[in-house]
């Protein structure tokens, strides 16, 4: 039986794009609902009182944020697995998911798209030059403890893909997007996320654009 699904989102929203990159992942169809969050539309907010994206409505039922989609679509839609099989390999798995929603998040992520998107979208002026410095060193952290796992694992949580590559190239994707990610001084991760780019799942955000804030030039080049 065919379920209609539906993904509100806004395409340069990382949580947005975990729940897009899992869906793909898992061939599932779904028709997209583009949402400017931030003018807190009372369609939005009807599903998620929150306001934020992403929200799957799959039938009947409404799910709200990433981690809640990303789990039901692990319990329900089984195959192709996105998990570990072992305890301990879900258990890292669900850490690093953790690491690049909060740590990640926190230390570069937020800092950069803050100045470099919202308050373009916000209308609240030009960047704070000490802010993007900051992003921009904790994001060369970040690299290199990609860099760090990726020397001892095939993927972030070992040997397959999982969730937390999903997280962390959905993370990295929209820093990329504005041009902010220094490949060239990490090559492990470079090759690393050219391997994500180049997966099917992938495409659609590299078929990402948004008025008046547009990508990188190498940012839909898969052999950049």
């Amino acid at each position: 039986m065919n379920v209609e699904r539906i993904l509100h989102h806004f395409p340069l929203d990382p949580a947005s794009r975990q729940a897009r990159l899992a869906l793909g992942e898992k061939r599932l169809a779904f028709t997209e609902t583009v949402v400017r969050y931030w003018e807190r539309p009372e369609t939005l907010t009807a599903l998620n009182p929150s306001g934020f994206t992403p929200v799957l409505v799959e039938g009947d039922l409404v799910l709200c944020e990433a981690s809640a989609i990303l789990g039901y679509l692990e319990e329900v839609h089984a195959e192709p697995p996105l998990m570990p099989q072992t305890p301990a390999d879900r258990a890292e798995t669900r850490r690093l998911i953790n690491w690049f929603d909060r740590k990640f998040a926190f230390e570069a992520g937020d800092l950069l798209l803050h100045e470099k998107m919202e308050k373009r979208l916000h209308r609240l002026g030009a960047p704070d030059l000490a802010n993007l410095r900051q992003g921009r060193e904790g994001l060369r952290a970040h690299l290199a403890y990609i860099e760090t796992l990726l020397a001892e694992r095939d993927w972030l949580a070992g040997r397959r893909l999982t969730l937390a590559d999903l997280a962390a190239a959905a993370h990295l994707s929209v820093i990329d997007y504005l041009g902010d990610v220094p490949w060239a001084a990490f090559p492990g991760a470079k090759t690393w996320y050219m391997k994500l780019k180049s997966r099917p799942s992938f495409r659609p955000l590299l078929a990402d654009r948004w008025p008046g804030i547009p990508p990188a030039r190498h940012y839909d080049d898969l052999d950049f």
